[in-house]
Order: C-alpha cells, then structure tokens, then sequence
C-alpha cells in the first residue's frame, strides 16, 4: 500500500475509503487490519465484498477494484454484507449493515492470494 500510495504520489491521509481484501476469516482480516494500521495513522472506512458474493479467487482483485472506481464515481461505500460484530482485536471503521454516503476523493483496493500474491491500487477520482 505504501508503495501503491507513493507511485499515485499521494499520503495515507488523501485516501478515504478502502476496500480490503476481508476473507471474513480471523487471521487473515486481522493482519489485514495490522497492515492498514502500519500504513493509516487512522485507516479510513473499509469494506470488503466477500460477505456478498463469495470468494471469487483469481477474479476477487478484478471485482474489488471495479467496486472501488463505483465507490469514487457515486460517493457510497458499499457495506460488508452479513458483517455482524467487529473482532476486538480489529480496530478499523468497518462499513455494515448499510451503505455510507461519504465524499472520496481517493480510494484504495486491496488484494492478496496464495503464495504471496499481494496487490494494492490506488484510485483516484476524476
């Protein structure tokens, strides 16, 4: 995310929304939400896409960035569907239950696979 962040030449602070990668699994969105917290001072709201349509595998990135570009063309972040109680451990402004009308000028994706695939992109609005 840094790096994505630094080649868009912009801060953690210009970015107001993300769209994480969210397996809906323990350990893995809990170290998604340390890495957000080492890159954001305050990580901006974030959603995830899993809880309403699944798992997609290759295609999740794909997805998840077009969601991005749809946040920053309508100004609304989606919610995380069937998203209930926030791990304690997990301090990040989770979008739920309803969808955020908010002004985003910039907005991050996140995505990782197997094997180390790891992916950020930065989205900015035109």
């Amino acid at each position: 995310m840094r790096s994505a962040l630094a080649d868009a030449d912009l801060a953690p602070r210009d970015v107001g929304h993300v769209n994480a990668h969210g397996t809906g699994t323990r350990l893995n969105d809990l170290a998604e939400a340390r890495a957000l917290r080492s890159v954001f001072r305050a990580p901006p709201p974030v959603t995830s896409l899993k809880g309403a349509i699944g798992h997609a595998v290759g295609a999740a990135g794909a997805i998840e960035a077009a969601a991005t570009v749809l946040t920053l063309q309508h100004q609304v972040i989606p919610p995380t569907v069937n998203h209930e109680d926030t791990d304690l451990d997990i301090d990040l402004d989770v979008v739920a239950k309803a969808a955020r009308p908010t002004r985003v000028e910039a907005a991050v994706s996140a995505s990782y696979g197997f094997g180390g695939q790891n992916a950020a992109l930065v989205f900015v609005r035109c």
